[in-house]
């Protein structure tokens, strides 16, 4: 089987073996599997408003991911892209309130332009410890996310984007600083379009440039890296900067798009849910797609399925459970698969031995 073939059809068998546990889950708690997917469906996909919906957490979901991937791609476990998703938010929130007449465009330029240096920048800092004093990227980016979610609370409970009431939150960004909404009484916006856009950008990024070549030798081979002439230390700041501005876009957009001022509950855990994501996609950014949407749906379908199924909710998150454990698997899955060649055929051919060898490094 093509390469290109088999690494498509690992995911897929991923969510479908998921689906599959998940259903047995289902029937022996008592809630018919074929009711359960039906009443998911509905509330992700069935109407043009729960398909906007799905629509809606698809859109930080895939951006994050997206940072989370290329970081993977470097061979750094960015876990904490939830803090840097609040740093895009915040600097969005804090240009978006800023009063005073501003051209057409401009302010929404310069919201998500924010959001972007925000992530960016917050993420170089474990990038920096990693390359210079070899700090373990997954201790520094959970510290600094939990930093970064801290600081948001402050800002808008006793800080200067307090806005004096009971609830906390910020003051509403302006009108100018507003991305246009697509479809009427949702909250679905032109955001699709930048997330589409930058997942354009990441796939040429890691596929056509010289950039996403080296990011990607260094999480294969960061021997190989120094011996092509390239600093590894560079790299890893680089690669970590890249994954913030994702993250940090998913919060400008979120502000910019949605929720259209900071709250407590503005997160919604998209940052850890992306790890998944990300992994479910194997780091590439054409999958971010289908995995996002997937873990989208699930999540706007959870809503509809207690309100309207007599389905608990919790359901969906034993399906969501259920694909991650298989994700977890999937490596052992490829270790199994070699063993069994191996076992099989006895030695392996040359011609198939680097290409399995590069399976087990780069999946």
């Amino acid at each position: 089987m093509k390469k290109w073939a088999l690494s498509a059809l690992k995911p897929l068998l991923t969510v479908v073996l998921g689906l599959i546990v998940s259903g047995l889950i289902g029937q022996l708690t008592g809630y018919p599997a074929s009711a359960v997917m039906s009443a998911l469906w509905l509330g992700s996909v069935g109407t043009v408003t729960n398909f906007a919906s799905t629509l809606v957490i698809f859109i930080p979901l895939s951006l994050t991911a997206l940072g989370i991937a290329i970081a993977f791609r470097a061979g750094l476990f960015n876990i904490g892209a939830e803090g840097q998703y609040w740093m895009g938010a915040i600097a969005a929130t804090w240009v978006g309130a800023m009063g005073g007449a501003w051209p057409p465009g401009v302010h929404l330029l310069a919201v998500i332009l924010a959001a972007i240096v925000a992530g960016g920048l917050y993420a170089m800092i474990p990038g920096l410890l990693k390359a210079y004093r070899g700090a373990h990227e997954v201790i520094t980016t959970m510290m600094l996310s939990y930093a970064a979610v801290e600081f948001g609370h402050y800002l808008i409970e006793k800080g200067p984007l307090m806005l004096p009431g009971a609830i906390p939150e910020s003051p509403a960004i302006a009108q100018s600083a507003t991305l246009p909404i697509l479809v009427p009484t949702t909250e679905l916006s032109a955001g699709i379009f930048l997330a589409l856009g930058a997942i354009l950008i990441a796939a040429w990024l890691m596929t056509r440039t010289r950039l996403g070549f080296e990011i990607t030798l260094l999480g294969k081979n960061p021997k190989a890296t120094r011996l092509a002439g390239v600093s590894a230390p560079k790299l890893t700041v680089i690669s970590m900067v890249i994954a913030g501005a994702f993250a940090g876009l998913a919060g400008g957009v979120q502000i910019s798009g949605v929720s259209h001022q900071l709250m407590d509950s503005f997160a919604n855990q998209y940052g850890f849910t992306a790890i998944v994501v990300a992994l479910l996609a194997r780091n590439n950014p054409w999958g971010i797609i289908p995995s996002a949407f997937l873990f989208a749906a699930l999540q706007s379908g959870a809503g509809y399925m207690q309100m309207n199924a007599n389905i608990p909710a919790q359901m969906a998150y034993v399906i969501q459970g259920a694909i991650v454990f298989m994700v977890a698997a999937d490596r052992m899955f490829d270790w199994a698969w070699i063993r069994f060649r191996k076992g099989r055929w006895g030695q392996m051919p040359p011609s198939e031995t680097p290409a399995i060898a590069h399976e087990e490094v780069s999946l």
